[in-house]
């Protein structure tokens, strides 16, 4: 699980509280991600990750994915005057050149990683190609699947190769033409199966020919792929294309399941449970702690009854375990050696 926490009061959000403790001390999460109310100055911040890690530690865990979504524009959870952070996505990809996609990661992605985070959830690897789409729009990289592709590599390598951070793509197998925002219900995207593979999946290919670490899962119904269930809950799209056909090898992390996109229809808690069975390595859950419990004792029954297999939770705990000993530990060496 990768979990956020929050506070009774906005100062409550920037330290480790009791709902923040509670996340590594009772659920033992893999990771946190960090939201706009747990930003303040880099120094507060930076003492709130170690503090967090080292509970982790104490705990006996191994270190936590710390992740946050820094799109650049105005996704972005760390803003000025205490953070820099890059220019949207949509002003990179008009200049069609890749280097300053890779420039922008390698900076945001250099900030991040001093502070102490690991994994930031971008590039948005959506064409946008539907001017009525309300959630993706300046955040993707254009309209051109070519464009997108190789901006997205290049900002792949700028945060891993260049910056030392995982970098995820999302939002798989593509938000970009769609006309709802999943935060608020299920979109759905009818087209036949040779126009996903020539636009929508296209920036992924790439992205994993170019080592992505992570992808994200899109609460979107592809009616091609799977007629009854959204691509997160999906083990057609998340095995059956993103595991076998498309041979991914990393971590696939599911976006929020709060989101109403899913949680209307399957509750949060069976969401977990189905996007485990699916594929998913990892489940994210953002703000509320009733939720993430009932979420963490959800998975557990589910593995005891034999719903989950234990080796789908072996296949996810290998992957999670490796690429935390690549990014995180092995990182933490060289540093030290330097």
């Amino acid at each position: 699980m990768v979990c956020g926490w929050q506070g009774d009061t906005p100062a409550e959000s920037l330290r480790v509280n009791a709902h923040a403790a509670a996340l590594v001390d009772d659920l033992a999460v893999g990771g946190i991600i960090l939201m706009g109310r747990n930003a303040d100055t880099p120094g507060l911040l930076k003492s709130t990750i170690a503090e967090l890690q080292k509970r982790a530690a104490e705990n006996g865990l191994p270190p936590l994915f710390v992740t946050i979504d820094q799109e650049g524009g105005e996704v972005s959870r760390l803003i000025p005057p205490n953070f820099r952070t890059a220019p949207d996505a949509r002003r990179i990809g008009d200049t069609g050149d890749p280097a300053r996609a890779r420039a922008a990661a390698r900076m945001m992605g250099e900030d991040l990683k001093e502070i102490g985070i690991n994994w930031d959830f971008a590039p948005v690897l959506d064409v946008n190609i539907n001017p009525r789409n309300p959630v993706i729009g300046d955040r993707s990289y254009g309209d051109d699947p070519e464009l997108v592709a190789a901006m997205g590599a290049a900002a792949v390598r700028g945060f891993q190769e260049d910056a030392g951070i995982m970098a995820c793509g999302k939002h798989f197998p593509g938000h970009g033409d769609t006309d709802v925002d999943s935060h608020m219900a299920l979109p759905h995207i009818p087209h036949p199966m040779d126009r996903l593979d020539r636009v929508e999946l296209a920036p992924f290919c790439t992205a994993i020919d170019a080592g992505i670490a992570g992808i994200m899962t899109s609460h979107i119904m592809f009616s091609a792929l799977d007629p009854e269930l959204p691509a997160t809950l999906s083990p057609r799209i998340l095995t059956g294309l993103l595991r076998n056909r498309m041979e991914f090898e990393g971590i696939i992390i599911t976006d929020c399941l709060e989101m109403k996109g899913v949680a209307d229809g399957w509750g949060e808690v069976d969401a977990a449970i189905l996007a485990v069975q699916a594929g998913a390595d990892m489940v994210l859950c953002c703000h509320t702690w009733e939720t993430q419990r009932a979420m963490r004792d959800g998975l557990v029954a589910a593995v005891e009854d034999g719903r989950i297999p234990q080796s789908r939770i072996d296949a996810a705990i290998k992957r999670i375990e490796a690429a935390k000993q690549r990014w995180i530990v092995q990182h933490s060496l060289e540093a030290a050696v330097r």
